[in-house]
């Protein structure tokens, strides 16, 4: 096997407790690179068509990439794959921390997990074994205390786990995957998954070492890059993503009241931003070997978890702005609440606001809900995020995500769900950042802002806009094939995107080509990115989901528009940019289906047409 990479894939049937190790194929590794590249290459040969994601056949993949846990900048990245109880469609979430590359230092590029145990157990790797252990012990408690119990037992030092927590085990539709006590694979609802096969936790022990071509020359890459930060690195060095929330709600690009309202309705957001939660940060941490660390632990106070973390900016927007929120202490429990019981903090802050507004437009009631749901109401985001957790009440709807909790509620609810194709919608706006109405909607993984697009994630010198207004949608198609092509690119090769739009473009092609000792160019990746990309569209297509059948909330675009605020007056054309796109894209108009000769392009023509 190339550099880069372990060589070795782990598959493993829980029903029968069956462990079989794999080598990586080489063809695998050139065209699909790593990270969920390599997942969706694995599931749409594996795994069966419309298998249920909380049964036995969905196969729950753990895949790093080529420069995971490799001297490459901001490269602790790993991601989990599968089918997504929360959407149906293809699922993938990636995390930093350490876990990422302590799996690649146990032994493995890939763990892929199908069956479900007749009890809890947790999967144990250790330099080249695997081993399937009794977790009984572990089954209820959280993610923090598992963390620590698997680390105590196997060796702090070279020892990461990743787990579930009993929002997991409960099969909360958007349970997320933990590691190191404050990073999530966080959404898609991968954690149910997790939980539903009666597998509490990974523990990773590994001190073998990622080959690589060329080390000399790694190393000197990354003393070269490591001085060039540009100002994106440097605010995320500085506040963490935190350092986000303010402007985003005064530019129009942070959701405020649901999604209903604008900065006229939360100018305390001030009482939230980055400087107010450096205030109560008592040092900053980061991932496995990062440049730009900008993760924090908080000050221990009275009510914080003992291990309490930074929020980020999406728990500040969704626990707070969208809530109308200024309380940050608040804000600082509700994530540490996440954090413990594994939840996603988007969706949960999300349910949240559904809920308020439902109970504000008097859909449900105190007697119902047990508690005064106002908006600005900090101590009643923590506790209901705590009903959903355990799934109490109304906390046991909210807990199936927005979209099936107001199928369930009804009443004219669906107004106040906040989705696009069963997934709660992140932190920014596309009303600012029109190419997310595209990407919310087609990408694999629906709603999602870390899948990139024109005018979002697209790296300091990787292409420009030259259109005059960023609403239109003429040249709309290439820009967004490109930057989400990249986007795909960088997340299978283990990078965070923080190092993506923090650098310039060419420390992941010199990296990738040091490390691996294939010399790549630029456009060569991007076509791998665009492989990956298409083959995870795909995957739902063989699932019998179109896309464009997808529902989207349409104040996401502006439909109605909004009356006042940076966003006032402004209604997406969501058609006319999907239009684009899909032109861009070879894909047809109506059913989405690549062109026949762009799946020959990338290589996809026998495996799609093999079944």
């Amino acid at each position: 096997m190339a550099n880069g990479y372990m060589g070795k894939l782990l598959f493993i049937d829980l029903a029968n407790g069956l462990i079989n190790e794999e080598p990586y194929p080489d063809d695998i590794g050139r065209d699909f690179i790593g990270g969920y590249g390599l997942g969706v290459r694995i599931l749409y040969d594996r795994m069966k068509t419309c298998v249920d994601p909380l049964g036995p056949d969905n196969m729950l993949g753990f895949v790093g990439g080529p420069l995971t846990g490799t001297p490459a900048l901001t490269s602790g990245r790993y991601t989990v794959v599968g089918k997504s109880p929360l959407t149906g469609t293809w699922g993938d979430s990636s995390s930093g921390g350490d876990f990422g590359p302590y799996m690649k230092f146990a032994g493995y590029d890939g763990i892929f997990i199908t069956g479900i145990s007749p009890s809890p157990v947790y999967l144990y790797l250790n330099d080249g074994n695997a081993e399937l252990k009794d977790a009984i012990d572990l089954w209820g408690k959280d993610s923090q205390y598992t963390d620590d119990v698997l680390r105590e037992r196997y060796g702090k030092r070279d020892t990461r786990v990743a787990c579930v927590g009993p929002a997991g085990e409960r099969l909360v539709k958007f349970a997320c995957i933990m590691n190191d006590k404050g990073r999530a694979a966080g959404r898609s609802g991968l954690g149910a998954v997790m939980g539903s096969k009666n597998l509490k936790a990974i523990a990773a022990t590994g001190t073998l070492s990622v080959p690589v071509s060329n080390m000399a020359a790694a190393t000197r890459l990354r003393k070269k890059w490591s001085r060039r930060m540009n100002e994106s690195a440097e605010l995320f060095y500085e506040y963490g993503t935190a350092g986000l929330t303010d402007s985003a709600a005064e530019t129009g690009d942070g959701p405020i009241k649901n999604w209903s309202g604008s900065f006229v309705d939360f100018p305390e957001v001030t009482d939230i931003d980055g400087d107010h939660v450096n205030s109560e940060q008592a040092r900053r941490y980061g991932c496995w070997r990062c440049t730009i660390s900008c993760g924090g632990r908080m000050k221990p106070t009275a009510g914080r978890a003992e291990d309490s973390h930074k929020p980020e900016y999406e728990t500040l927007n969704m626990a707070g702005s969208n809530v109308l929120n200024s309380d940050l202490e608040s804000i600082i429990q509700f994530n540490d609440l996440c954090n413990a019981e594994g939840m996603d903090t988007i969706s949960a802050g999300a349910a949240v606001a559904f809920a308020v507004e439902c109970y504000q437009n008097e859909i449900l009631d105190h007697r119902y809900v047990g508690m005064d749901l106002n908006w600005r109401n900090g101590e009643a985001v923590v506790e209901l995020a705590g009903k959903i957790a355990r799934r109490e009440g109304i906390g046991d709807i909210l807990a199936e995500g927005v979209q099936v909790a107001a199928e369930r509620i009804g009443s004219g609810s669906e107004e106040f769900a906040v989705h696009s194709g069963g997934q709660e919608l992140p932190a920014h706006d596309p009303k600012f950042v029109p190419a997310l109405a595209v990407t919310y909607r087609m990408d694999a993984t629906p709603g999602r802002h870390t899948q990139g697009g024109a005018g979002w994630i697209m790296g300091s010198n990787f292409m420009d806009d030259s259109r005059e207004n960023k609403y239109t949608a003429d040249g709309f198609g290439e820009l967004q094939s490109r930057a989400t092509s990249m986007v795909h690119l960088v997340n299978a090769s283990g990078i965070c995107l923080f190092g993506y739009t923090g650098y310039d473009i060419e420390f992941i092609q010199e990296f990738m080509t040091e490390i691996t000792g294939h010399s790549y160019t630029l456009d060569e990746l991007v076509a791998v990115g665009e492989r990956i990309g298409t083959l995870r569209h795909l995957f739902n297509l063989r699932e019998g989901m179109n896309p464009l059948d997808l529902h989207m909330n349409p104040r996401a675009i502006g439909d109605p528009p909004q009356s006042e605020g940076p966003n006032a007056g402004i209604t997406i054309d969501a058609e006319a940019l999907t239009a684009d796109y899909l032109r861009a894209m070879e894909w047809d108009s109506s059913t989405t289906r690549p062109s026949d000769e762009k799946l020959k392009q990338l290589g996809l023509f026998e495996l799609v047409t093999a079944r």
